[in-house]
């Protein structure tokens, strides 16, 4: 299934409120989608897929202060099934990659939350697609799916959509900064 499918309207950082995260369940899934441009095919992008916690460098002040410090990441992430667990100084993830299709799709579904992320929000997975353009270039839509239990919803979503847009920008650029010039 192409992770980005459920969004067949989706827009630049678009916010989108999904099914029920279980029946009668009153907290319903969220999806942030940012969007970016890289001056690169889709292949030499595609090698340098990252998750946050795999970059290096200091992340930004407003990640910095609403986000848990990063650490490592320990186990596979390349096939279906394979699954990784992401520590930082205050608890873990652990992410199992749901789809891959090689050089357009990645994504993964959160298995377990050992780490507690302002409000209350429960990750539940995110995505990578990517699209060839005309120019030779590639466009790269991140998506991450999370619960959150706080309101009221029409103000929360908007908080969490300017953080959520953030850390994808962060991954994104610095996926775009790993990519050999020329």
């Amino acid at each position: 299934m192409n992770p980005v499918a459920k969004h067949p309207r989706a827009i630049p950082d678009e916010i989108t409120g999904g099914p029920m995260a279980a029946a009668g369940a009153k907290q319903q899934t969220t999806s942030v989608v940012t969007r970016m441009k890289f001056a690169a095919p889709p292949e030499k992008v595609w090698e340098r897929l990252m998750f946050y916690e795999q970059i290096g460098k200091r992340p930004p002040l407003l990640l910095r202060l609403l986000l848990p410090a990063p650490i490592q990441t320990k186990g596979r992430k390349s096939e279906i099934g394979d699954e990784v667990t992401c520590q930082y100084t205050t608890g873990h993830l652990r992410k199992r990659v749901t789809h891959v299709t090689r050089g357009s799709n990645y994504a993964f579904e959160l298995i377990e939350q050992n780490l507690t992320l302002a409000g209350g929000i429960r990750l539940s997975g995110g995505s990578y697609a990517l699209r060839a353009l005309s120019d030779g270039g590639t466009e790269v839509v991140l998506e991450t799916r999370y619960v959150s239990p706080k309101s009221p919803r029409w103000l929360r979503v908007r908080i969490e959509a300017v953080v959520c847009h953030s850390f994808h920008r962060y991954i994104l650029r610095e996926m775009r900064s790993n990519l050999p010039s020329g």
